[in-house]
């Protein structure tokens, strides 16, 4: 687990601000280092070339990377833009996060700044024959870097914000914090397992802020627990809602303020969930997309689908067990177990409440249902039976056709099947109105 400075260092590098930031200071530090060619390299190095040669290809360079940035950054913000009306808010920040658009506005970024210092520095006659030579070979690699990163571009913006790339990019993440979180269920402490009571006479650690929990700094807190030789059983996992007054931990010992303001500083608190370790957060990001494509607005089953699909194999992936575990880094601290019941909840429930009227939609999350009540423990098993109970009740009022109720009914588990039938046969027979 990453400690909290190591973890706010991989969000800063991850700002689009700072990549860019990095490649115009390469550029400007590149062009000014052609000043000091004619020190330290040899006569051979010179060239016959006037200050014109490399000025106009500068030039051209200067005024057509400011356009190439200006349009890139106009179709960014039409990407994101489409990305927040057709698919969900909360998937934008993916795309901004996005490794080859960071490289690629970078770069143009860089070339811009490179070439604006290189003609500054022409002008002022501050190169010789050797940097001369040197800023031409420099501008040579720079335009073929430029004409890689538009080919990619290109083939990049055909794709960008689009939905299926979209949610594309967080099932992406959502495995790979799934994965992640199968690899250390207690995120290298101790896993508590479900049920199990809190030691007597723990002392309860109450949050001040409020928000989600985004990060949790295991390293800081084993490391106050270890030195005093206290248990620390935290009661919230990251994506967890928390205000004032909410219990964080428990301490069993004799503890100190400083180890309670410990904890808290070990939480991140934000006013939006994050994808780093909150799996459920990536599978409600789909689940939101689902939902929004059968709005009335948009009309689309089709994407619902594809979200029902794309949701399940998630959760096969967590069902099919838990990968072995690496030794427990942090034994003085213990760690609840991720709910399977709320993987299923995140991943269904409102696409079931959405599309509880659409036969399609419905008949494709009974089928996704029933393929996971074979995987997994006893507790996923019934959590995903419990889903689909509640999306055939849902449709059952919802369906006008009686032939699609039972169309929709044959899909269901025998058990629950059997059930619906009983309660159908013990019905009290309705009066018919012949008027």
């Amino acid at each position: 687990m990453l400690t909290k400075w190591n973890w706010l260092m991989a969000r800063l590098g991850r700002q689009l601000w700072f990549r860019a930031t990095l490649m115009g200071l390469l550029g400007i530090a590149t062009a000014a280092a052609g000043t000091m060619a004619d020190r330290f390299l040899p006569d051979s190095w010179a060239l016959e070339m006037g200050s014109d040669a490399v000025d106009n290809i500068l030039t051209i360079l200067a005024s057509s990377m400011l356009a190439v940035t200006t349009f890139s950054l106009t179709t960014l913000t039409s990407a994101l833009g489409d990305a927040t009306s057709n698919a969900s808010p909360r998937a934008t920040r993916l795309l901004m996060q996005d490794g080859v658009t960071q490289n690629v506005l970078s770069t143009f970024v860089g070339a811009f700044l490179f070439s604006i210092v290189g003609i500054v520095v022409l002008q002022a006659q501050a190169y010789g024959e050797r940097g001369r030579a040197v800023l031409f070979f420099v501008t040579i690699l720079v335009l073929a870097l430029v004409v890689v990163s538009l080919l990619r571009w290109i083939d990049h913006l055909i794709k960008l914000g689009r939905v299926g790339e979209t949610a594309q990019r967080v099932q992406t993440i959502a495995r790979s914090t799934l994965k992640a979180r199968k690899e250390a269920p207690g995120l290298g402490g101790k896993l508590r397992p479900p049920g199990q009571p809190m030691p007597t006479l723990a002392r309860r650690v109450a949050a001040t802020g409020i928000g989600y929990i985004i990060h949790i700094d295991m390293q800081l807190i084993e490391k106050a627990a270890a030195e005093r030789d206290l248990r620390v059983d935290l009661a919230t996992l990251p994506g967890s809602y928390v205000h004032p007054g909410a219990t964080l931990a428990y301490v069993s010992g004799a503890t100190d303020e400083a180890l309670e303001d410990c904890i808290r500083a070990a939480c991140a608190i934000s006013v939006s969930r994050d994808y780093d370790q909150d799996p459920r957060f990536g599978i409600l990001v789909l689940s939101e997309i689902g939902s929004r494509a059968l709005s009335p607005g948009i009309n689309d089953p089709g994407t619902a689908i594809d979200m029902i699909a794309r949701i399940t194999e998630l959760l096969a992936f967590w069902a099919e067990g838990e990968v072995e575990q690496a030794d427990v880094r942090y034994p003085h601290v213990h760690v609840p177990m991720l709910n399977s019941a709320d993987l299923l909840e995140d991943g269904f429930a409102a696409i079931a409440r959405d599309g509880a009227g659409v036969i399609e939609v419905q008949m494709r999350l009974q089928k996704a249902l029933g393929a996971l009540m074979g995987m997994g423990d006893d507790s996923f098993r019934s959590a995903a039976r419990t889903q689909s109970r509640l999306a055939f009740a849902r449709a059952e009022k919802a369906l006008t056709l009686p032939e699609e109720v039972e169309r929709l009914a044959a899909l269901l588990p025998p058990r629950d099947a059997d059930d619906l039938q009983g309660k159908a046969d013990n019905a009290e027979p309705q009066a018919v109105d012949d008027r």
